[in-house]
């Protein structure tokens, strides 16, 4: 019988069962990295932004008012940024920005993993946090969701960011973002407004070199700064091109030429306001209605009533005013010296500086030095000299005159060449000014200035002073008169006269301190007579003439006793023009308005102002009133308007111990206060009234107004019956006073 024999099973040698271990232990090493880095990778994701919120995405960007005309005259914001779109950008920019930036743009899926490697390569090599490596794609996710840190916590949760916002937007969404929210130094955000920034032009017009030379910014926009560092600039730029060559993106013959090139800068300097108290009256009227934060950051479009033209005449006629002003005081001295603070007086920078200076401009400048015949000033990065023939005026020698470190006004007359400019020496007394204008028939304010100079006061003078409007008040007091059946050439008696009011007599004179016995209406008022106003405020009651003054739209609490006739009210300027505005309208006041339409970033209208219109007087009382003022500029107190070209009436206003000079106003087409006076409501000096000191500026900013048009005419005045209601009015209710007055 034959037995096969069956071999045994082979024995497994110590090597293979060490490999079967290995092997089995590296799949568990494996599976345990992909669960932690799962799990890492949920923890990271459940804590992240969601993207989705990008399509609605709007970066903040810059409210802008606009004139009448649209030109831009004013913009709140806390980022220089304008929005721009994907085509808004040059193909060049494009290239420049992506062959520096992250070549591998359009081919990603929002990282780049060997780039990321390379980079934690070298920073593992030098010690280094985790850095760099980041596509355009993970510095969007950065910029917009994350904090700047570079941490390794942070670079996870920024790759995974990349990777969502690349499967919800297209590449060119992507990039555009990117585009405007990047930060490019000096407080630019964005290619658009950087272009602005730092060419003055749009992006669309940059050519390669300047192309290059944003692009080069992103990695850090303050070492690669053209106006600090323009050698570090011009480096990153050549890079830059370089990098674009290297890619085809340009030719050899294109990117040496680039090279050559110098910066070329063109550096846009925020343009001075025309109308910084106009502009500060709408910032604070839109914050109030539609938040700081939509103010400063929605990109608002207003449209405002201003004229830049007459904005520019009114600034410079109550600048020139002021300045005659001074002069007819003489100098006073008290200059503020500031040698003590900087002795060196090389770091000294007056908040005047910070806006350009304008020929006819006037501005705060520092004395550097002083010679027996000249001294020299700085203002700005200008220097000038005051030679003796400029402050022969003042009636002293230079020497005697002015110290190193003294702070003085001058008046720019002309730039020259190499920051030399010529000056002319004004004086700073702190007289202060103020003047509004509005549209007849729109109540659109033309032109507002609320002070001497809005880098040393906000306070607008214009809006917010509530000063005595002396007798630039007594046409409410005429007007009640003459809507009560009053005629302009009724009679009434001016003598020294003794009222009876309930704090006792009150004796009161006029300005001249003379009385002219028998006068018309119409003379009491132009000749500004203070005895029949007082009478005829007495005879119709004192509430009676507040009442119409509030009918002209003064709102200002107005107390009920006698001496309110002559304008011991206090009013601000802006409602007293609005009111005159009603004279020449036939009675019908229009509400002063500075805005016309607010739109939002889309275009949307969010308001758009109309008229309000409110009858005030007939139009008979208006007309009338009309003539009377008429008659205060061709025989009366304001007779020095009388030769204008043009017709217009107005009533000069000033106060006891001339602390307010008023001249309130018209032609057919726009009515125009004026104010002077002090702060804190000191004398003007004697003799200061609103004829000398207001009514000049006036006729000034007034000539400019009605240049090139046609001037037109008032209403006629209707046919008038005579009567005898003047000697209704001058019933006496009081025996005669003697001459005495105060």
């Amino acid at each position: 019988m034959t037995s096969i024999l069956q071999a045994p099973p082979p024995v497994r040698s110590a090597e293979s069962r060490l490999v079967s271990r290995l092997v089995l232990g590296l799949l568990v090493l494996v599976s345990a990295l992909v669960g932690a880095t799962a799990g890492l990778l949920l923890v990271y994701s459940t804590d992240l932004p969601q993207v989705d919120q990008l399509q609605h995405y709007r970066p903040s960007s810059i409210t802008e008012l606009y004139d009448d005309q649209g030109q831009i005259i004013g913009s709140f914001a806390l980022q220089r940024r304008v929005v721009a779109s994907y085509d808004d950008l040059p193909q060049v920019l494009r290239d420049a920005l992506i062959s520096i930036e992250d070549k591998e743009f359009y081919r990603h899926w929002g990282i780049n993993v060997w780039r990321i490697a390379g980079a934690a390569y070298r920073d593992i090599q030098s010690g280094g946090k985790v850095q760099g490596g980041s596509t355009l794609t993970m510095q969007l996710a950065r910029n917009l969701f994350l904090s700047p840190d570079r941490s390794f916590h942070r670079k996870i949760e920024e790759a995974l960011l990349a990777i969502q916002i690349e499967r919800r937007f297209t590449k060119p969404q992507i990039f555009i973002l990117y585009a405007n929210q990047i930060y490019l130094g000096h407080g630019v955000y964005g290619f658009q407004s950087a272009s602005e920034f730092y060419f003055s032009k749009r992006a669309s017009e940059l050519n390669l070199d300047e192309a290059a030379l944003l692009a080069g910014m992103p990695k850090s926009p303050a070492y690669y700064s053209p106006i600090v560092h323009p050698d570090h600039a011009i480096k990153r730029r050549n890079l830059v091109i370089n990098s674009m060559l290297e890619d085809g993106k340009i030719t050899t013959q294109q990117a040496a030429e680039a090279r050559n090139q110098p910066l070329g800068l063109n550096v846009a300097h925020d343009p001075n306001s025309p109308a910084p108290y106009f502009v500060e009256e709408i910032r604070r009227y839109l914050e109030a209605k539609y938040g700081t934060d939509q103010v400063h950051e929605g990109g608002l479009r207003v449209t405002t009533s201003l004229d830049t033209k007459l904005q520019r005449a009114a600034n410079r006629a109550v600048l020139d005013g002021l300045a005659a002003y001074e002069r007819r005081h003489g100098w006073r001295g008290h200059l503020e010296n500031v040698s003590k603070q900087d002795p060196s007086l090389g770091n000294y920078h007056h908040a005047d500086w910070d806006n350009e200076p304008e020929v006819n401009g006037y501005i705060h400048a520092l004395v550097t030095s002083v010679g027996p015949a000249s001294a020299a000033i700085r203002f700005g990065v200008f220097t000038s000299k005051i030679a003796q023939a400029d402050a022969a005026w003042t009636g002293r020698k230079i020497a005697a005159l002015l110290r190193p470190g003294d702070i003085i006004y001058v008046k720019v007359l002309s730039f020259e060449k190499n920051g030399k400019a010529r000056v002319s020496l004004q004086q700073d007394s702190g007289a202060q000014g103020a003047l509004v204008a509005i549209d007849n028939a729109t109540g659109e304010i033309k032109a507002m200035v609320g002070g001497r100079d809005p880098n040393l006061s906000k306070f607008n003078r214009a809006t917010q002073a509530m000063r005595q409007a002396g007798s630039s008040f007594k046409p409410y007091v005429y007007t009640a008169a003459i809507d009560r059946g009053a005629k302009p050439d009724d009679t009434i008696t001016d003598q020294p006269w003794i009222f009876q009011t309930s704090s006792g007599p009150y004796a009161p004179h006029n300005y001249d301190e003379k009385f002219e016995g028998t006068i018309t209406l119409r003379r009491a008022l132009a000749q500004s007579r203070n005895i029949p106003t007082l009478k005829l405020a007495d005879q119709m009651g004192i509430k009676t003439v507040i009442d119409y003054a509030h009918r002209f739209g003064i709102t200002s609490s107005i107390p009920g006793y006698l001496p309110v006739a002559l304008g011991a009210a206090e009013v601000t300027l802006l409602e007293q023009t609005s009111a005159y505005s009603a004279f020449p309208n036939d009675g019908v006041r229009i509400a002063p308005r500075y805005i016309t339409k607010v739109a939002d970033y889309e275009g949307r209208v969010l308001e758009e102002d109309f008229l309000d219109v409110r009858d005030v007087v007939s139009a008979r009382t208006a007309r009338v009133m009309t003539s009377m003022l008429r008659e205060v500029v061709l025989h009366g107190t304001a007779i020095a308007a009388s030769a204008m070209n043009i017709p217009v009436a107005g009533k000069t206003g000033t106060t006891n111990d001339f602390t307010d000079a008023w001249f309130v106003g018209f032609s057919p087409s726009i009515t125009c206060g004026v104010w002077i006076g002090y702060d804190e409501k000191k004398s003007l000096g004697a003799k200061e009234t609103g004829a000398h000191a207001a009514l000049p500026i006036w006729m000034e900013f007034m000539r400019v107004a009605s240049a090139g048009k046609e001037p037109g005419e008032f209403p006629p005045l209707p046919e008038l019956l005579e009567s005898n209601v003047a000697q209704k009015l001058d019933t006496p209710d009081a025996a005669p006073a003697s001459d005495e007055t105060h």
